[in-house]
């Protein structure tokens, strides 16, 4: 496990949030997460607010008016301790999105030698993006009954759990702009080990609120860096036995 390789790739990423053009594309990432974030917040307020209606009846209090005001604050409250495992998905569908505008601004600076790549059709990213959607999604569904079994334990199952599907993902689309999907599930496999440590790396602040706003854009540019600081070569082929040389 090339640890050293994987704080390398973090560090040369965040040294680049000074890197105009890499700002932006952060800017523009943490204003979609947010009105991301916010949208689903809203929508599950007015989901309360309209199953609660304006009155209710309560045994020995009667008729009330509060109580939909109740649930709509305790609800936003519990959103936003759900934020922490909607960033999860939130950050694969924005990884998938600005991929290809971070990869570009990292390679500008760091790897100037390499051939800018086309741009991901459109078509096959949306379905990279809702493929891996549904893996965590899914994944995170099961691993609530080990949250619950676990609950101590419960955010390093979170962190390992979720640093595998990040790490998984972010690789995937880093190394599929160079190498193809092909050859970029080999070397995922291949370097197994470092990609999920810088997954935990990547899954562990995106459960602190606020911080959490940053890591898509910022894990995409680490995985960008991963991708070319860890061997791509491959395998050379067996030497033929003696009786054939």
């Amino acid at each position: 496990m090339a640890l050293g390789t994987v704080f390398k790739a973090f560090g040369l990423a965040l040294g680049q949030t000074g890197d105009p053009r890499f700002r932006r594309v952060l800017m523009i990432g943490i204003g979609l997460t947010l009105a991301l974030l916010v949208g689903a917040a809203a929508g599950f307020v007015w989901l309360i607010d309209w199953l609660t209606g304006d009155s209710n009846w309560l045994p020995i209090l009667g008729e009330v008016q509060w109580l939909d005001d109740l649930f709509s604050w305790g609800a936003a409250f519990l959103l936003l301790f759900l934020s922490v495992f909607l960033m999860v998905p939130v950050a694969s569908a924005i990884t998938s999105m600005f991929l290809d505008d971070v990869a570009d601004a990292v390679e500008a600076v760091h790897y100037p030698h390499l051939t800018q790549k086309p741009r991901t059709p459109f078509a096959e990213a949306m379905r990279d993006t809702v493929n891996f959607l549904g893996v965590i999604v899914g994944a995170n569904t099961l691993a609530l009954v080990l949250y619950v079994i676990f609950a101590p334990v419960a955010i390093f199952i979170f962190w390992a759990v979720n640093g595998f599907l990040l790490g998984r993902e972010y690789y995937t689309l880093a190394a599929m702009r160079r190498v193809g999907r092909v050859r970029a599930k080999e070397l995922r496999r291949k370097h197994f080990a470092t990609i999920w440590a810088a997954g935990i790396l990547t899954a562990m602040p995106l459960s602190v609120p606020l911080l959490n706003l940053v890591i898509p854009i910022l894990g995409a540019a680490t995985f960008t860096h991963l991708f070319q600081l860890l061997p791509q070569g491959r395998p050379a082929p067996p030497s033929p036995p003696d009786y054939q040389r």
